[in-house]
């Protein structure tokens, strides 16, 4: 919107005296006027409307030879939809006429900015009726409230009254009134707080308020929660000599028992009966929903039974509500009684009566009797599109999709047409089964005349595909809600960014960030948060960092999940050592810490060594009432035995259980290992036992750790045995099991046997790791098998391995045991050019077989790196 004018400037020519014309002088000639002379003011409209105002606006109207009138301009600006183009005629006419405007002008140049809704000019225009010595009158400023609460943009609506007093004027008693009521139905945060401002201004003004804005001011702060403010309001209300109305007492009952206050609505309930108020309907049914909803089905019922006592014909608004207070409860048989008694009352059940009903059957996933009830509801009331929304829903939520679209078609037979809502539970409910060509086409066979999608089901729908890997049609889908002008939210940008994270394709999430930003959608803590938890499992540890500095730069504190999600992050970064400081710095923020917080920072200290840590936090959770998880025992657990504090860690195991805690595979894991690797094996074969009992399969992790144990113990045939029953029970050995095999056999020698499993591993398709190539290569060497173990050394340096030193050691002393002492010699100096130590052993083997072969020269170099050896062996004894 351009500017009035610049900042400090008026409308009227100061230089001019202040000539105001009187407003009922312009009335008064306005309905003469605008009677003969209409064709003039259509002319001057169409000059308007022609095009962007600019010299040859001005040209044309000063060409009609229009007799300059005050009342003229106000029959244009009622003509005209444009607020810059109406500002620019109000500034040229001024100009023309040499005269202020009137008030009546003005208010009508108000009036128009309330139809457009477009308020940027109002300080300029205010000011200038403000040095005039006029305001807007009664009608104009309730108009500008109005069109602002029609707009739902009540912060707008708000700022033009802060506007008004800011020029000392005084906004109309309906003004207030309206947006406060407004305000009291919104359901955006601290609204009630801009109520409150409005109501002490309109106090300061002088106007006496009324019980109907006391009724509206209880019900916006009850409705958020903020009973002790109501009461205050209620008392002050008291104290003005205002006595409570029914509607009042009606408003409080209902409030504050939403607010969980019951016993306060029933002291409303009997404060109004001891004040000679007779309970109405509305208030019977209210106090009966509100015990209802707090599990109180007994004295509901006594109120319910009281209320018809009292009434010949009964009232269909209570026997709606009971009912749905017995569907909650989930006495389906009380509710179908009720039903038949309203019947026999003569009263014929409503719609309403039946999607009571049919609303708590889905909530019990009660589909079968759900569907007989609509059979027979069609006796009573015609079911209408809430009842088939219902249906459908639980006919998705149940599986029953190929129902839920007989159901849809149904419906259609009706003469009931999907609205946005059926469409949007459709879609949800098939995306999360996972049936997202049948949720796009739901979407696609959308008519867009009777049903326009909005942001739930594009969100649904974007959402469903990307969780799938979808996430260029869920991009698509995207591109499709801005052409169709629906705004996406953060909800919508959250779920595209983790779609394409989840999936590999980072940068692609980057870029939805920038278009984010270029669509000026303004991010909020979760979507930071979600953002932040992506680039660190993308393993962007710096961005990750830098964006939780950013969620302070923007003016977010914070929380939980936000230190949650850093702290996880640089644990599996590697960087476990930075939790601790992290972990006070959020108490010191005053962040609430959840039990995920906990179990994440208690990780941590584990990962870092820091168990005492762990062990504290453990017990400081206990103590603050948060009950440790499965997650929180299992971390404490595996600390503690991978430090070899396993009587500690067989403690928690034990406290774990007796706290019903169901206890995972993990858990026994790391148990087993930490017997297993100080040499407890009967302690780790009664876990591993006990495990198996509870009905749990051990993983190939809780097999290969007792194997480790085993070989380390040099227990081999265990070890094989230990073998043959992880392949019994259908767990695949995995290269981390076939190398402990190998190195267990190598280690007592049985080199055929270790073998025949290396031969195994590669039959399984997986590619020895460096160790077992090492283990083997040596194992085959020393049992004289020199032609497997060098056609394994060269297969290994081909594949890009990179021997030891005891590997090398191994195939020289092979090859010069095998009588091959120029390759072996060859193999020497290769380990030396590679800075390899040459074992004196092995020194003395190839010096041998050098010697047999004739080879002296090779066998001087061989002895004079033995004596360097003897001499460097020998100072390290001295030193």
């Amino acid at each position: 919107m351009r500017m009035l004018l610049r900042p400090g400037t008026i409308f009227r020519n100061d230089t001019k005296p202040h000539r105001v014309v009187s407003s009922s002088l312009c009335k008064k000639n306005l309905s003469s006027f605008s009677d003969n002379n209409r064709q003039v003011i259509n002319s001057i409209c169409k000059v308007l409307e022609s095009g962007p105002w600019g010299p040859s606006s001005e040209t044309a109207l000063s060409s009609l030879n229009v007799s300059p009138q005050p009342e003229l301009i106000i029959s244009v600006l009622r003509r005209l939809k444009d607020v810059n183009i109406a500002i620019d005629y109000f500034k040229w006419f001024e100009r023309r006429t040499e005269l202020p405007h009137c008030p009546e002008s003005y208010n009508s140049l108000l009036s128009l900015m309330s139809r457009c809704g477009k308020f940027e000019p109002l300080e300029q225009i205010l000011g200038e009726m403000s040095v005039a010595g006029f305001g807007p009158s009664v009608t104009t400023c309730i108009e500008m409230v109005t069109s602002c609460v029609k707009a739902n943009k009540l912060k707008q609506g708000f700022d033009v009254l802060q506007m008004m007093r800011k020029f000392k004027f005084r906004p109309a008693f309906s003004a207030y009134t309206t947006l406060i009521g407004a305000l009291s139905s919104s359901s955006s945060s601290n609204d009630s707080d801009k109520m409150l401002t409005l109501f002490q201004q309109m106090q300061e003004l002088g106007y006496e308020p009324t019980v109907h804005l006391f009724t509206t001011l209880i019900r916006g702060f009850a409705r958020e929660g903020r009973v002790d403010s109501a009461l205050s309001l209620l008392d002050e209300m008291k104290s003005s000599s205002l006595d409570a109305d029914i509607v009042l007492y009606n408003v409080c009952i209902d409030c504050f028992g939403k607010a969980g206050k019951v016993d306060m609505a029933w002291k409303f309930f009997h404060e109004m009966e001891a004040n000679g108020l007779h309970p109405d309907e509305v208030t019977y049914t209210s106090m009966i929903g509100v015990l209802c909803k707090a599990n109180r089905l007994e004295e509901a019922v006594e109120i319910f039974e009281g209320l018809e006592k009292s009434r010949r014909v009964p009232c269909s608004y209570a026997y709606n509500t009971m009912i749905m207070g017995y569907g909650s409860a989930g006495k389906f048989e009380e509710a179908y009684s009720l039903l038949e008694r309203q019947r026999s009352k003569g009263s014929i059940p409503s719609v309403i009566a039946y999607n009571c009903i049919l609303t708590s059957l889905r909530r019990m996933g009660r589909v079968d009797e759900a569907l007989r009830v609509f059979e027979e509801m069609k006796k009573d009331a015609p079911p209408n599109l809430s009842t088939y929304n219902i249906l459908i829903d639980m006919l998705c939520r149940a599986g029953k999709l190929d129902s839920a679209f007989s159901m849809r078609d149904s419906m259609e037979k009706a003469g009931l047409f999907p609205n946005v809502r059926t469409v949007n539970i459709m879609v949800d409910r098939l995306c999360k089964a996972n049936k997202l060509d049948e949720a796009c086409g739901v979407f696609e066979e959308m008519d867009c005349k009777l049903c326009t999608p909005d942001e739930i089901t594009f969100c649904s729908l974007i959402d469903g595909l990307g969780k799938v890997g979808r996430v260029d049609d869920a991009y698509r889908i995207y591109e499709k809600m801005l052409d169709a002008e629906c705004r996406p939210n953060s909800v919508v940008y959250t779920s595209l960014i983790k779609s394409f994270f989840n999936h590999g394709r980072k940068e692609d999430g980057h870029k939805i960030y920038k278009e984010m930003m270029s669509q000026r959608c303004s991010p909020d803590l979760q979507f930071l948060n979600t953002y932040m938890d992506c680039m660190f499992k993308a393993g962007e540890a710096d961005k990750g960092r830098a964006m939780f500095e950013e969620i302070k730069a923007r003016g977010f504190v914070p929380d939980a999940r936000s230190y949650s999600i850093l702290i996880h992050g640089l644990i599996k970064a590697g960087f476990a050592n930075e939790t601790h400081e992290l972990f006070y710095l959020m108490k010191e923020r005053g962040c609430v810490l959840d039990t995920r917080a906990y179990n994440i920072v208690i990780d941590g200290f584990c990962k870092c060594g820091k168990v005492n840590k762990a062990y504290q936090l453990l017990e400081e959770m206990k103590v603050k009432g948060f009950e440790p998880t499965v997650v929180t025992y299992g971390s404490v657990i595996d600390g503690l035995a991978k430090i070899d504090r396993l009587d500690e860690a067989y403690m928690l195991f034990e406290e774990a259980k007796s706290k019903g805690i169901e206890l995972n595979v993990v858990i026994y894991s790391s148990l087993i290992d930490g017997f297993g690797k100080v040499g407890r094996i009967d302690e780790a074969y009664l876990i591993l036992e006990e495990l198996m009992q509870r009905g749990l399969t051990p993983n190939v992790y809780t097999w290969n750790s007792l194997l480790d144990a085993l070989v380390k113990a040099e227990e081999i045939n265990e070890a094989l045995a230990c073998f043959q029953s992880l392949k019994e029970m259908k767990c695949a050995p995995n290269q981390v099991t076939y190398g402990i095999l190998i190195n267990g056999l190598c280690k007592v020698r049985k080199f055929n046997k270790a073998f025949v499993f290396w031969q195994e591993m590669q039959k399984q398709g997986m590619k020895p790791n460096a160790v077992s190539y090492t283990t083997m290569i040596s194992g085959l060497a020393r049992a004289g098998n020199i032609a497997e173990a060098g056609s394994l050394f060269d297969r290994f340096k081909g594949n890009g391995g990179v021997p030891d030193s005891a590997c090398y050691n191994a195939m020289i002393e092979g090859l010069s045991s095998g009588n091959r002492a120029v390759d072996a010699y060859a193999l020497f100096e290769e380990t030396r050019r590679r800075g390899l130590s040459i074992h004196s052993k092995t020194c003395v083997v190839l010096l041998d077989a050098l010697h047999k072969s004739d080879c002296l020269e090779q066998a001087a170099v061989v002895g004079a790196v033995l004596r360097e050896t003897g001499k460097a062996k020998h100072a390290a004894r001295c030193w």
